[in-house]
């Protein structure tokens, strides 16, 4: 049965990327391939790169050098960081495929990041992302207004655990900072289906998550199932 090969998981912070993940994580492999055209699968997210640079600087601190990253009011010093951590998931696929050159053999590489602003999905797809991550992919885009990112973002968050895939959050004032606005619809409208990436084709589905069914594995087996195989068959065409 044929697999994606890289599947981009995009959306709005608190959308749920990550609850998708952790449904696939818990989902047999025959299963999961099956429903899903996702057998073996590894991921490739930027929000560990981006938390490790605020530990980085309160470790700096705390050993009496300079904070090098970000601000003491924890944003980060140049916007071209976000590129920087961009680069790292192509830095991080390419040693992948490196090391295991029959790595789609198998697996699916699945890559989530979320961007908002000035450093938007146009911006991040067509002038950062590599071609030789873009090529063969397919985007599965997670939709929640804004308001509904920022609700869930408030629900998820642990202070006991920022640094959790799963419980991590943002305060209220970096959410409208960062991500009130997004380009996703402006990006998408003109290519119904199937987006032109630096030459590439990549097509792409919208899994509309309002009313919410992330939060419920009852609900989000079947959207995501319905949604993947629209996907696939869109891929198979392009």
């Amino acid at each position: 049965m044929e697999r994606f090969k890289t599947l981009f998981l995009l959306g709005r912070p608190a959308a749920g990327k990550s609850e998708v993940i952790d449904f696939l994580k818990k989902t047999p492999p025959e299963e999961r391939l099956a429903k899903y055209h996702i057998g073996e699968f590894q991921e490739f997210d930027d929000f560990p790169y981006i938390w490790e640079r605020f530990e980085d600087d309160m470790l700096l601190e705390k050993v009496g050098l300079p904070r090098v990253w970000t601000t003491p009011d924890l944003y980060f010093k140049d916007e071209r960081l976000w590129d920087f951590f961009l680069e790292k998931l192509n830095l991080a696929y390419s040693k992948t495929l490196r090391d295991e050159p029959a790595f789609h053999e198998k697996k699916t590489a699945v890559v989530e990041f979320s961007r908002g602003g000035e450093q938007g999905w146009r911006h991040a797809f067509h002038d950062v992302v590599s071609p030789e991550l873009l090529e063969g992919s397919a985007i599965l885009y997670i939709h929640v207004t804004y308001e509904e990112s920022v609700r869930k973002n408030r629900r998820r968050f642990n202070p006991e655990r920022p640094d959790s895939i799963l419980e991590h959050g943002l305060p209220d004032e970096k959410m409208e900072r960062l991500y009130k606005v997004s380009d996703w619809e402006e990006f998408t409208a003109p290519h119904p289906e199937v987006l032109e990436i630096q030459g590439i084709p990549v097509p792409y589905v919208v899994l509309n998550n309002m009313p919410e069914v992330t939060d419920d594995p009852e609900k989000l087996g079947p959207a995501l199932e319905k949604s993947l195989a629209r996907l696939r068959e869109i891929r198979t065409r392009v």
